[in-house]
């Protein structure tokens, strides 16, 4: 190779890496993979809720710090802010660990100010995964069609690249999976996992 045309390859080179594909940005991407590969679910988590804490920075992180220091495992997260100058923090553990998630919460209400305390062990995740979420638009709206279109009611929703969850109410779960097979054509392949609280699978 001439030095003429080694410095055309390093030219050509550097214009395809300035301008990076779908498979340079995701390598793991198969374009043969289905859009979406599967409907996961979990019976296993429970929906706790601190009412009233002081809206005000570093309360979210007293909450979550205690969590961590008893090792419980914490899932979905909302906080909903009100009017009086307080919040609601919701989240899910593992049921199996509802009893220490109290207990840790109640021997730190004065320290973190909050009016009450909320346990609700009768929901369950309903999630859909799959990697061509990455490149995919409108999969959202369709996951959240099919929970209204058998009046499901979405307690919490958690998002990342391949996934979306949403939190329902226990009694509603198995028909929120079946309608998400429908709604994604995954009916004749039955592709179903279970996930696991507390792990965000």
């Amino acid at each position: 190779m001439t030095t003429e045309n080694a410095s055309e390859s390093k030219s050509k080179a550097r214009h395809v890496n300035d301008n990076p594909s779908l498979g340079d940005i995701f390598p793991d991407l198969d374009p043969e993979a289905p859009v979406i590969s599967g409907v996961a679910h979990d019976r296993t988590e429970s929906l706790v809720t601190v009412n009233g804490v002081p809206d005000e920075p570093g309360i979210a992180a007293k909450v979550f710090t205690e969590l961590a220091r008893a090792d419980i495992n914490v899932d979905m997260i909302v906080q909903a802010a009100s009017s009086d100058g307080t919040a609601d923090i919701s989240f899910t553990v593992p049921e199996a660990v509802i009893k220490a998630t109290s207990k840790v919460l109640a021997g730190k209400k004065d320290e973190f100010g909050y009016r009450s305390l909320d346990i609700n062990n009768n929901v369950g995740k309903v999630a859909v995964v799959g990697v061509g979420m990455k490149t995919h638009s409108g999969l959202a709206a369709k996951f959240f069609e099919a929970l209204s279109n058998q009046c499901i009611n979405v307690l919490m929703i958690s998002t990342s690249e391949i996934r979306i969850a949403a939190l329902v109410p226990l009694e509603q779960l198995d028909d929120a999976v079946r309608a998400l097979h429908t709604a994604y054509g995954l009916d004749a392949v039955q592709v179903e996992a279970v996930v696991y609280g507390g792990t965000g699978r």
